[in-house]
């Protein structure tokens, strides 16, 4: 599997939590090589962390990973989410070669130009329906326990991991609904912003979706799906999953698709 990328973008990592798939996350940057590391926020869970903290030695390493690939030559951008919204203070400095910012703007090696937020500032925007707010709150506390339960039988049986969020989430359809408002409210926060797509996390939920030429892209998570989003030499973005058995779980629709060409250095 192809393991050197232009850049990387991954979210939603929980770090502090019991939930954090930190083994899978660790091998994965292990054993990539990078250009570009993009943090897409709720890297450390901050909030979670105010209740009980579990910062286990996986967790510290994956902190050390990170600073190390920023030490050797890899640009690393941390881009804060709502789980650790107390870095966004620090927009602007760079700290052991990590830029913080608020948001940016990626550009492509093909000529594309994307935002890149963490993707809460649309939960204003987006009615949670009462399914999602439960998912979100105890009842996602509970899916998370009974994953990492599950895939501690299937380890111990010699299966791959498995998400039961991710299950559910294709599955039930007002968790669909919800997913569908979620990426047409980032779809036209770009095209308002005159860039070629989107870019972000938060809703744990690993995609790619077209609508008048603008392309949206979320990376996923490290708790749920372990999946980043990258981007090739030649400026190509999969999404791949990082687990026992690593693969590609989808491409981005053919440029010839979208009845639409890059332009280069738009936005």
């Amino acid at each position: 599997m192809q393991t050197t990328f232009r850049s990387v973008f991954i979210s939603d990592v929980h770090l502090g939590t019991k939930a954090c798939q930190a083994t899978h996350l660790l091998d994965f940057l292990q054993n990539i090589q990078t250009d570009t590391l993009y943090l897409v926020g709720d890297i450390i869970d901050l909030q979670e962390m105010r209740h009980k903290a579990y910062f286990v030695e996986s967790h510290n390493k994956i902190v050390e990973q990170i600073l190390a690939m920023a030490k050797s030559g890899t640009k690393v951008i941390y881009i804060p989410g709502n789980h650790d919204a107390f870095f966004r203070k620090f927009a602007g400095q760079t700290l052991s070669g990590v830029d913080i910012r608020l948001n940016a703007r990626h550009q492509t090696a093909n000529g594309r130009t994307f935002y890149v937020s963490h993707g809460d500032e649309f939960d204003q925007m987006v009615k949670i329906s009462p399914l999602m707010l439960a998912i979100g709150d105890r009842a996602h506390g509970l899916m998370l326990s009974l994953n990492q339960w599950i895939n501690g039988v299937r380890r111990f049986i010699g299966l791959p991991y498995w998400s039961l969020a991710g299950y559910l989430k294709s599955h039930i359809s007002k968790a669909k609904e919800f997913i569908e408002r979620f990426e047409t409210a980032a779809l036209k926060s770009a095209k308002n912003q005159q860039v070629d797509g989107y870019i972000c996390g938060h809703i744990h939920f690993a995609s790619f979706r077209m609508k008048d030429e603008t392309l949206y892209c979320n990376d996923g998570d490290w708790v749920e799906h372990c999946t980043a989003l990258t981007e090739s030499k030649a400026g190509e973005l999969s999404l791949l999953h990082w687990s026992e058995q690593p693969k590609i779980i989808a491409t981005e629709p053919a440029p010839e698709s979208w009845g639409f060409q890059p332009v280069p250095n738009r936005g």
